[in-house]
């Protein structure tokens, strides 16, 4: 038996039906809806929209989420048919273990975790500029400035004063450390409280985007518009650091900025499938898990559009590198709509409420991954303890440490992308899952069908690995050595713990270490492209340019050199377990 091993459909059901120690049935398709909601509508729109505008599309940042919402769409259809199929805590994780098998379904778990637990990161390192941004409109420590720089913002970030000179880093985000720690606390407390709480947000922030909508359409500029892509000849625009930035290259102009984009944007579609994880506490998950997670994205899909329509008309896009940042939306509206000043404040206080619905959607997503996986064997049984509220609190304590380091240490762009790439590598497998189980249980009862099979699988797989081939190489990078890591840990402790390998007498192990071989010789090439990429882009100054870049190429060529010997000794000398 090799390590495609799968757990049966017969099995995943029935460990559902006889386990007394699971998770409560509270939640209705209303719920699952604005479950939905609440994770989709935060940080991604709030804050991404500007960054992708920003850096990549400009004005046809609006093209950008098209692109997403496509690939997007074709996810969702295929998650539609998995939740219906299996209703069971875990969303891609336990999808791929029923169809392509443990390995696939250990690496799928852990790039969740980028998506969820650095998606949950991302968002409150936002909480934390939005915070900061109302303390100074309401003039909380005087001077109107708002709690000291390196108090909010990570060790890697800082700004330069353009009067002076002088150059402020950060130390510590304890903003973004606060919220989690909150948010933490209420999910120990129970879902169907979450979910009330969440339900509440929602209808507040979706309020505000409409608003926002609504009166900043007549402040609308079309010279913001034209042209609609950002030139290849667009001059560099300063950043707040006072570093320039630059569109020469393909990703940051043109059609290739749309896509850059839209790989930059997804993570504001990020949430749909976070529904997929609450399954298990679905009161009827055959009939609801679908609406719920085609329900929320299609409703998301329409106010993305128009938002980012409207926020790239009012100011344009080169402010959003300049001047905006984070509090973009806040931003354009104290700038561009001075008789609307008490709408920025109050859409601040709405985003931050929306921004904490979306970090309890995200670890609670997190949770419910950890908690299956734990009952797989797959993770110690700690992540998989419930408490007295019937809900995993082990876990829920362990994620906020670590995700609290994240947002505490590391800048919010990193933690963006590297969570949209997780994602998108999740959709594909699922998109795959479905083709998989079509061919090997046709006749399988599926309560919802994904329509139009193969072309829906197959589109989303190809529009999703278009945005992962769009985003920066240098998270590629650390999306690759994240992956090899979890083979680590999969190597060291799951792969003897698996329930399924107390059933097996006799496995492959040589499909692990092959994955292994595979990413670190991709790791090794990503990063001397990298490296001989900016050495084309910094002729005439390589000294300076590279300063960075000798450190990234010199780690990952040290992590995958360590893999590759590590995988092959394995390989030769032990090619099977017994």
């Amino acid at each position: 038996m090799s390590l495609h091993r799968k757990k049966s459909l017969n099995d995943l059901m029935g460990n559902v039906a006889t386990d007394e120690h699971t998770l409560k049935r509270t939640l209705g398709r209303g719920s699952l809806i604005a479950l939905g909601i609440g994770a989709i509508i935060g940080a991604g729109l709030f804050v991404r929209t500007a960054a992708a505008a920003g850096e990549h599309a400009g004005a046809a940042v609006t093209l950008s989420f098209i692109v997403a919402a496509v690939g997007c769409a074709f996810a969702g259809l295929c998650y539609a048919e998995f939740a219906s199929i299996i209703p069971i805590a875990g969303s891609a994780y336990t999808y791929a273990y029923a169809t392509m098998g443990e390995l696939v379904a250990w690496v799928i778990g852990w790039a969740l975790v980028l998506e969820y637990a650095l998606g949950a990161a991302t968002v409150s390192i936002a909480w934390s500029e939005y915070l900061n941004k109302l303390l100074a409109d309401f003039n909380v420590f005087g001077d109107h400035k708002g709690l000291a720089y390196e108090w909010c913002h990570s060790p890697f970030e800082f700004i330069k004063d353009t009067a002076t000179g002088v150059e402020t880093s950060g130390i510590i985000n304890l903003p973004a450390l606060f919220i989690l720690a909150l948010l933490t606390l209420l999910l120990i407390r129970g879902t169907q409280q979450s979910a009330i709480v969440n339900s509440v947000i929602v209808v507040l922030k979706v309020s505000i985007v409409i608003i926002f909508i609504a009166l900043g359409w007549g402040f609308i500029d079309a010279a913001n518009h034209t042209p609609l892509m950002i030139p290849a000849d667009m001059h560099d625009v300063i950043q707040q650091n006072g570093e320039p930035f630059s569109y020469k290259d393909f990703w940051n102009h043109g059609f290739g900025g749309v896509i850059a984009g839209a790989g930059v944007v997804f993570f504001a579609f990020i949430g749909f499938d976070a529904v997929s994880t609450a399954a298990q506490e679905a009161k009827n998950p055959q009939k609801d898990m679908p609406f719920g997670i085609l329900g929320s994205l299609a409703i998301c899909t329409v106010l993305y559009i128009l938002f980012s329509y409207v926020l790239t008309g009012v100011a344009p896009f080169t402010d959003f590198i300049s001047s905006g940042k984070e509090a973009s939306v806040s931003f354009a509206i104290t700038k561009y709509m001075a008789e609307y000043t008490w709408l920025a404040k109050l859409i601040t206080i709405a985003i931050l409420a929306g921004f904490s619905s979306v970090i309890l959607v995200m670890l609670m997503g997190q949770s419910r991954v950890f908690y299956t996986m734990s009952k797989d064997g797959l993770l110690p049984k700690a992540f998989s303890k419930l408490g007295k509220y019937q809900t995993p609190y082990k876990s829920n304590r362990m994620l906020f440490l670590f995700v609290g380091f994240f947002a505490a240490f590391i800048p919010g762009d990193v933690a963006g992308d590297l969570t949209s790439i997780g994602t998108l590598f999740a959709f594909i497998l699922v998109c795959a899952g479905v083709l998989i189980l079509r061919k090997t249980d046709p006749q399988l009862k599926r309560p919802f069908k994904t329509p139009l099979v193969p072309f829906v699988p197959i589109a989303g797989i190809l529009v999703c690995t278009l945005m992962i081939v769009g985003l920066d190489i240098k998270t590629q990078i650390g999306s690759i050595s994240w992956m090899l890591i979890g083979l680590d840990i999969y190597m060291l402790y799951s792969l003897k713990n698996s329930k399924l390998h107390h059933k097996a007498a006799n496995f492959s192990i040589k499909p692990l270490f092959n994955t292994g071989i595979v990413l670190s010789i991709l790791l090794a090439g990503l990063a001397v492209t990298h490296h001989l990429l900016l050495k084309r882009d910094a002729l005439g100054n390589l000294l300076k340019a590279d300063d960075d870049d000798t450190v990234l190429l010199s780690i990952s060529l040290s992590i995958a050199a360590i893999h590759l010997i590590l995988f092959g000794v394995k390989s030769m000398m032990k090619p099977a377990i017994k």
